[in-house]
């Protein structure tokens, strides 16, 4: 398997989470912290992943509340 680096990995499992519904719109994803010590990647990791995933439009984030999932119907296109 050819290496990724950590933070597309991180953005990857997030939306495999949402594909798979274990996470749903509206859904707040952890914090940066406790992102950062699960994959155990720098501060900057981790702002990298929910920069790809903002840019894909996975997820929304709203200052001083946190990081939340958008709708899948908004990025996600069918098989």
């Amino acid at each position: 398997m050819r290496d990724v680096p950590d933070y597309w990995r991180i953005a990857d499992d997030v939306i495999a989470d949402v594909k798979s519904k274990k996470l749903r719109p509206g859904d707040r994803l952890p914090s940066i912290a406790d992102t950062r010590a699960t994959y155990d990647v720098s501060h900057g990791t981790v702002q990298m992943a929910y920069a790809r995933l903002e840019a894909l439009r996975v997820i929304r984030r709203q200052q001083g509340k946190g990081v939340f999932v958008t709708d899948p119907k908004t990025w996600m296109r069918e098989p």
